[in-house]
Order: C-alpha cells, then structure tokens, then sequence
C-alpha cells in the first residue's frame, strides 16, 4: 500500500471522527484547546485500536477466503462508504447539535461508534500486504488531528458543513474498495 493511499484511507477513516468533533465543539459555547485535546486524543486512540482488531479477525479468516479476498475487501469498503455518505446526507442540522455531549462517558461511546467502520477496514486489510501497524497509527493520527481541529474550528464550520465533509469521505472509501478490486482483477 502506498504513502498516499495509507494517508486517503487514515483521512476517510477520520472524517466521521470530524463530524462528531464538529458537532461536540458546537455545543460548548467556546471550545477550550484542552477539551479539543481531550477529545482528539480520546478519537484518535480508539480510532487507531479497531483496525488492529478488525486486521486480527481478517488474518484468522484469511486462509479461508484468500480467493476472494479482493472482492471481500471491496464489499467491506463500499459499505462503510456507502453507509457513510448516506449518513451525511440524511444528518439534519438539529441532529447535529441537539444534545448535550459534554461527558467523557458520551464522548467514549462517539468515539467508539465512529471507530466502528475503522473495524471493517481492518478486516479488509488482513486481505492485502500491509503493515498493519502503520495503517493504523496513520488514521489515529488523522483522527486526533482532524477531532481536535474539528473541535477548534466548530464554531466556524458548523454542523452544516459537516455532513458533506463525510459524503466526500464515503465516497472516497468507496473509490479505494473499487481501486483495490480493479488491482487484484487486473493483475
């Protein structure tokens, strides 16, 4: 995997991470740097663990389904894609900022939501010959920085913006399953 697709994925895996930050800071009437900190870290960590688990569930897996493996990790991809650009454009900006997010309690079940499609990738990378541990330090990297930044910038994104922010990264994973699928048909 290349420089540049470890960094398209670790940016699409960290763009839901983003909304949420969004839609957190807007609900402080002015986000502090240390709660934006908090948060991007809190983001960034989660979000850096689940590939590593999703990667081990897909390596045991993988003798079974190396045959498809390539057709696998386009359907995992496309769905989180999909799922997510659906999402951003479904997320009404009411829904963005309705409640009360203040909590590390909250604040750990977003992150872990968030994480979720970083789990199905992980799967899906068990397929391919990548170091596992790059791919996710990139995307809790993107995630802390894009969380803490999202936070930062809340007050002048808005959820509003948000929501295309995560079409564009849906559509993005979506290009990377169906770039992974033509490689392995092609060669």
């Amino acid at each position: 995997m290349s420089p540049f697709t470890i960094a398209a994925l670790a940016v699409g895996m960290s763009i839901d991470a983003f909304v949420a930050s969004v839609s957190r800071g807007a609900s402080f009437k002015r986000p502090r740097f240390k709660e934006a900190m908090r948060t991007g870290i809190v983001f960034g960590v989660v979000e850096a663990i689940t590939p590593l688990i999703g990667w081990l569930a897909g390596v045991v897996a993988s003798q079974y389904v190396q045959t498809v493996d390539h057709w696998i990790a386009f359907i995992l991809l496309a769905v989180v894609g999909g799922r997510m650009a659906m999402e951003g454009f479904s997320r009404s900006e009411e829904e963005s900022s309705s409640s009360d997010n203040r909590s590390l309690i909250v604040l750990m079940a977003t992150a872990i939501g968030t994480s979720i499609d970083a789990m199905a990738v992980g799967v899906s990378l068990a397929f391919l010959d990548v170091n596992i541990v790059i791919v996710a330090i990139a995307i809790g990297f993107a995630t802390f920085a894009m969380s803490t930044g999202g936070m930062l910038l809340s007050r002048l994104i808005g959820p509003r913006f948000g929501k295309w922010a995560e079409v564009v990264g849906g559509i993005g994973l979506i290009g990377l399953g169906t770039s992974i699928l033509v490689d392995h048909l092609t060669a």
